[in-house]
């Protein structure tokens, strides 16, 4: 039986002969996909809940094995990892504290809601380093893992201690409206969030800068008429809803956005 590596290069493999296709070959190839996916994804759904009510532990011991994890995976039947999530979310805020000097690393997580870090370098010492905790590294954690409520500090300069992640939002400039060309995308970094924007007439929507089918950077692919197909796997998705059109059951996370005195402003 081929193990999960070799499975991922033969659909890679197949994906990169289809991406040469005309338009109307890869439609028909898209759409074979779609309700073959769609059909597996009823049928495990189904599968899933018999389990869970006549043998919760043959589910458990079934998702142990990482082609099944995988699968299920990519139909969002199941989360990735705490961890992994985790490591993705510190991932995303490090190149900003790398910029000062400084990183931060994982210490210990603690289920079901608590998660030791350590700021290091510059950002240890540094007098904004709790400001750096409360709205870097806990905005990047809850971004990702929404279960984790308490975050601990252990650095040297700030004492140890739970420190719940603000469930609350703000609203913060993003750009200027002579910043974004219409029917174009501008992506942007606000609050260590990659972000894209799109003008349509007098519209504009804001996204986060990542595709829905494996988090590559959208603002690498191409635009036309409203919508922006992903240079990777070439997902495509409606600019003015967020909606997966190579793929319905997912869509692009969305930001609320308004103007006011020629600025743009998201909601986070």
């Amino acid at each position: 039986m081929n193990n999960l590596e070799e499975l991922i290069k033969d659909i890679n493999r197949f994906e990169a002969i289809i991406s040469h296709w005309d338009e109307s070959q890869r439609c028909v190839a898209v759409g074979l996909q779609r309700a073959v996916e769609a059909l597996h994804k009823a049928a495990l759904t189904n599968l899933i809940k018999n389990l869970k009510q006549e043998n919760i532990s043959a589910l458990r011991h079934a998702v142990d094995d990482e082609i099944v994890y995988a699968v299920l995976l990519y139909h969002n039947l199941v989360k990735p990892p705490l961890s992994e999530r985790i490591q993705t979310a510190l991932a995303e805020i490090r190149p900003s504290l790398q910029s000062h000097d400084g990183d931060v690393e994982l210490v210990a997580i603690k289920p079901p809601d608590t998660v030791e870090v350590k700021l290091i370098g510059s950002c240890s010492n540094c007098p904004t380093s709790t400001l750096t905790l409360t709205q870097g590294v806990e905005q990047a954690i809850q971004k990702h893992c929404p279960e984790i409520t308490k975050v601990v500090a252990v650095t040297n300069n700030l004492s140890p201690g739970y420190t719940p992640i603000s469930r609350n939002t703000s609203w913060v400039k993003a750009a200027t409206l002579e910043q974004i060309t219409e029917n174009c995308i501008l992506p942007i970094r606000v609050n260590n969030h990659d972000l894209i924007l799109y003008k349509q007439n007098d519209d504009i929507t804001c996204y986060s800068n990542s595709c829905s089918h494996l988090g590559f950077s959208l603002d690498k692919g191409t635009v036309f008429k409203g919508i922006i197909t992903c240079a990777a796997h070439k997902f495509a998705y409606n600019l003015k809803t967020g909606e997966c059109l190579t793929y319905p059951d997912i869509s692009l996370q969305s930001y609320q956005v308004k103007t006011k005195n020629n600025n743009i402003y998201v909601q986070l």
